[in-house]
């Protein structure tokens, strides 16, 4: 089929990294190797901190609206429109619409819905998300989480489920050399969810500060001088700030680690645990929302309780503590995720979903 993609958050052109931008990279790579071509259809975005900012980028968006529409009369139109990612503060505010103008079907990945969004003043805004969803041929969704959380609000709505995944041939075309005192970690300095992680990892070290470690960080942000000072008081070459890097160094970075530690405060999944199994590595994070979708609790990694600090610098230390079983589990991870989270697995899933229903919808 000739897919529209829409990513009203974060385009996967958007010059700055994160986890949203690599999943809308991901779904394109998987889709047109299924045998779909997959065409951007938009780089508007759809992003509001506040309602009241909302009102200002529904007016911005009428033009992009209408241009789109514009486009398909004239041109050939696409067969199916496929969104990822809409939730309150990023509708889709022009799929719904278009699909039903010009009789395609209408596909959603990851899509959420929060009722206590709408008595916080974003009722307006988040209207868009439920028709969506409601309207959609299918709702692709990546984690047990979601997908109960899209069936409680909308139990008429079509759900579809696959794992989240990423390609891992960066990650098998390097060989595991670990350092067992070695903590890695991959994360954006950023406010929100991010810095709270930071602030957990770096509270959970002082607790086992006596233990030989060093911590490699990649990653950069606006908060990077907050982020550094949490880890201000560790001796001289224990933190090693390596910045942002490529994803080819960083497959090498992970390889050469012996453990990935990040809380994981408020994850979705986190495609960063896949990579670090990948490369090798066991896992050391929260019991909290999405990270269960991404690691095998006591297989490829450790869950520890959500909010219990002490309990986490205890499982960071027990592994440093435990080569043979840090080992077991660092095969383990890897094995998991080459075998199971695969762009080549997730291509054959996504197409099996899109022919059984939006090609049906197609059809008809």
């Amino acid at each position: 089929m000739r897919i529209a993609f829409y990513a009203p958050m974060k385009s996967p052109g958007h010059p700055v990294p994160s986890g949203d931008r690599l999943m809308a990279q991901l779904l394109i790579r998987a889709l047109e190797m299924a045998g779909h071509s997959v065409d951007v259809v938009s780089e508007f975005r759809v992003h509001a901190c506040t309602p009241e900012a909302a009102a200002d980028v529904l007016a911005k968006a009428e033009e992009e609206f209408e241009r789109l529409r514009s486009k398909w009369r004239e041109e050939p139109k696409p067969e199916l429109w496929f969104c990822y990612h809409p939730y309150y503060k990023s509708p889709d505010l022009f799929g719904p619409a278009i699909s039903a103008e010009f009789m395609i079907p209408y596909v959603t990945a990851e899509a959420s819905y929060s009722r206590k969004r709408d008595g916080l003043g974003w009722a307006f805004f988040q209207k868009p998300v439920g028709d969506a969803i409601r309207q959609a041929a299918v709702n692709i969704a990546f984690t047990e989480r979601d997908w109960k959380g899209l069936e409680e609000v909308f139990p008429e709505a079509r759900i579809a489920g696959v794992k989240p995944f990423i390609d891992t041939a960066l990650f098998e075309a390097v060989s595991p050399v670990p350092d067992p005192q070695r903590l890695m970690t991959v994360a954006m300095m950023r406010a929100g969810d991010k810095l709270e992680s930071y602030k957990m990892l770096a509270a959970a070290l002082q607790v086992i500060e006596q233990r030989p470690w060093t911590l490699g960080i990649v990653g950069d942000g606006p908060l990077r001088a907050e982020v550094e000072a949490l880890f201000a008081g560790f001796a001289p070459g224990r933190i090693d700030w390596l910045g942002q890097r490529e994803p080819e160094e960083i497959a090498g970075l992970l390889a050469r680690g012996g453990m990935y530690v990040w809380p994981g405060c408020g994850e979705a999944y986190g495609l960063a645990y896949l990579e670090a199994q990948a490369a090798g590595l066991p896992v050391v994070a929260q019991r909290t929302a999405g990270v269960p979708a991404v690691v095998e609790a006591d297989v490829t990694g450790l869950l520890t309780p959500d909010g219990d600090m002490k309990a986490y610098a205890q499982a960071i230390a027990g592994l440093l503590d435990d080569r043979a079983g840090r080992d077991a589990i660092a095969s383990a991870a890897r094995r998991f995720v080459i075998g199971e989270r695969s762009l080549a697995g997730a291509a054959k899933e996504l197409d099996l979903i899109l022919r059984n229903h939006a090609g049906a919808a197609h059809d008809r």
